[in-house]
C-alpha cells in the first residue's frame, strides 16, 4: 500500500497544510477527503450561514486540488465509519488530520484510531493546524493549562513557530473513489444577506489586503465600530482556509504596533483553545461558577427576544444584534458589549447568549465563543468578573458620531451626531419623528443594581 487519506475537518486548505504535506510525502497517492457530519448536525451545531461558507469553502478546496491534479471526495454519515471505508476503497495505509480541542472532536479522534489500528492503518494527528501553539504545550506550574491570558502570552510569543509551507504543486489521487455532490450555499434558508463569501482564494485575498492596507491601524483602530478596521478574517480562522501559523509569521514580518496587536488576538484564540481543551465541560458549564440564578419568566423572555431582535432601546446593542443578523458577522467591540448587556444589565444566562451566536455567526467557534461569553459574563477566565460595560459610554467612545448607530438602526437616521446613543432624551419632536424605535427595556442603574445585588456586591 502506497496510499494515504487526508481527512479535513477545520483546516479547508491547501497553504501550510501539514496533514496533506505529510500524506504526500514519498511520492505518496492520497485521497483528500471531507466527511458531512451527521452528528454534528444532530447536536444542534450547523446553522445556514455556517453550511453556506462551509459550502463555499469545499468549491474552492475542490478547485485548488484540481488544477493540482486531484479532487475533494466528499462522503456524509458517521465520520468513524466513512474514513475506514474510503481508506479500504482505497487500500490505503494510513490517515492524516488535524489534531482538535472539544470534546467531540477529541473522542471522535479516538474512536477513529481504534477502528483504523483494528484495520491495521495508522492515524497520523498533526498539531499546530488549526493553532500557533499546540494546547497544552505550554503549562505553569501549578496547572494543567493557563486560566489568565497575559502569562498565557509571554510564554506564548517566546515560542518559535514552524515554518509556513508552501501549497503542493501536485497531488494524485487513486480512482475510482466515489464522491457525492459538492454542498452548494444555493437553497439554503435563512442565510443573512450581507454574508461573505468563503473559500481559500477570497481568505487569502483578504490577508493582502489586510496586510497591505489595514493592520498598520488596527492597534489604534481595532475598537472604532463605524471604521470596520478589523481584519474579518475570523470565519477563515474557524473553517481553515487560512493557517494561523502563516497569519503570525507574516504579521511579524510586517510588523508595528497594529501588527503586534493583531498577533495579540490570535494568541487570545491559542489561549481559549488550550483552555477547552484542558476543560472541556466549560462549553457548557462555569470555568468559575458564581452560583448565579439567571432570571427566568415571562418578564426575562421578553428581554431575551428584544435583545435578539434589536429592539431594547439602547441603539448601539441594537446595532450589533442587527449587524449580527445581516452579516452572519459582528464587530468584536459590539460582541463584548452586546454579551454585557445580555448578562449583566439584563441578567440572563450566558448561555442563552452563546447559542443565539452560534446559530448566526459564520465563525462560530465553540472555543471562542463559549470562553468569550464567560469571560464577559463574569464566570471564564477574566480577572475583574463583575465588570459591567454601560452601553451609553461604549458607544460615546468607541462611536462618536453616531454613524454605527445609523447605519445599522434606520429609525434613527436622522438624528445627528451623538445624540442619537439616548433618544429617550430627544425633544418630544425629535422623538416623535422616530417613534418607531423602542423606549428602553430596562433603565441601567436598575440593571446595575440588579446585578450588583445577585452577585452579593451590595
Amino acid at each position: 500500500m502506497n496510499v494515504s487519506v487526508v481527512l479535513f475537518t477545520s483546516d479547508l486548505r491547501l497553504h501550510d497544510q501539514p496533514p496533506l504535506r505529510a500524506a504526500l510525502d514519498g511520492s505518496r497517492e492520497v485521497v483528500p477527503l471531507f466527511v458531512v457530519d451527521r452528528a454534528v448536525a444532530a447536536a444542534g451545531f450547523t446553522a445556514p450561514n455556517r453550511l453556506a461558507f462551509l459550502a463555499d469553502c469545499l468549491r474552492d478546496l475542490d478547485t485548488g486540488l484540481r488544477e493540482r491534479g486531484g479532487r475533494l471526495v466528499v462522503r456524509s454519515g458517521d465520520v468513524v465509519e466513512e474514513v475506514c471505508r474510503v481508506a479500504c476503497e482505497a487500500d490505503a495505509d494510513e490517515v492524516h488530520m488535524a489534531a482538535d480541542v472539544s470534546a467531540y472532536a477529541r473522542l471522535r479522534e479516538a474512536r477513529l484510531r481504534r477502528a483504523l489500528e483494528g484495520e491495521g492503518r495508522r492515524l497520523h494527528v498533526h498539531d499546530t493546524v488549526t493553532t500557533a501553539v499546540p494546547p497544552g504545550a505550554l503549562t505553569p506550574a501549578s496547572s494543567d493549562h493557563y486560566a489568565v491570558f497575559t502569562p498565557y502570552f509571554r510564554q506564548w510569543s517566546r515560542q518559535p513557530l514552524r515554518d509556513a509551507l508552501g501549497a503542493p504543486r501536485t497531488v494524485r489521487v487513486p480512482g475510482p473513489i466515489g464522491s457525492e455532490d459538492l454542498p452548494s450555499r444555493r437553497g439554503l434558508p435563512g442565510l443573512s444577506q450581507g454574508l461573505a463569501p468563503g473559500g481559500e482564494a477570497a481568505g487569502r485575498r483578504r490577508l493582502t489586503a489586510w496586510l497591505r492596507d489595514g493592520v498598520a491601524a488596527y492597534e489604534d483602530r481595532h475598537d472604532d465600530l463605524a471604521g470596520d478596521a478589523t481584519s474579518r478574517l475570523s470565519p477563515h480562522l474557524h473553517f481553515g482556509t487560512l493557517s494561523p501559523v502563516e497569519l503570525v509569521h507574516r504579521a511579524r514580518r510586517k510588523g508595528g504596533g497594529g501588527a503586534d496587536a493583531f498577533v495579540r488576538q490570535l494568541a487570545w484564540r491559542d489561549f481559549h483553545r488550550q483552555v477547552l481543551a484542558a476543560r472541556p465541560d466549560a462549553a457548557d458549564s462555569d470555568y468559575r461558577t458564581k452560583r448565579d440564578r439567571w432570571r427566568s419568566g415571562r418578564a426575562a423572555q421578553e428581554d431575551i427576544e428584544a435583545w435578539r431582535e434589536g429592539r431594547t432601546g439602547y441603539p448601539v446593542v441594537d446595532a450589533a444584534m442587527r449587524q449580527l443578523m445581516h452579516e452572519g458577522w459582528m464587530h468584536n467591540r459590539g460582541r463584548l458589549l452586546t454579551a454585557s448587556f445580555l448578562t449583566k444589565t439584563l441578567y440572563i444566562d450566558w448561555r442563552v447568549g452563546a447559542r443565539h451566536f452560534l446559530e448566526l455567526l459564520v465563525d462560530g467557534d465553540l472555543a471562542n465563543n463559549q470562553l468569550n461569553w464567560q469571560w464577559v459574563a463574569g464566570t471564564g477566565t477574566d480577572t475583574r468578573p463583575n465588570r459591567v460595560l454601560n452601553p451609553v459610554a461604549q458607544a460615546r467612545r468607541h462611536d462618536p458620531d453616531g454613524a454605527y448607530v445609523r447605519r445599522w438602526v434606520p429609525e434613527l437616521a436622522g438624528i445627528e451626531g451623538p445624540a442619537v446613543h439616548e433618544p429617550w432624551k430627544l425633544s418630544a419632536s425629535e422623538r416623535a419623528a422616530c417613534a418607531s424605535y423602542p423606549d428602553p427595556v430596562v433603565d441601567l442603574s436598575e440593571g446595575l443594581a440588579r446585578f450588583r445585588r445577585a452577585r452579593g456586591r451590595e
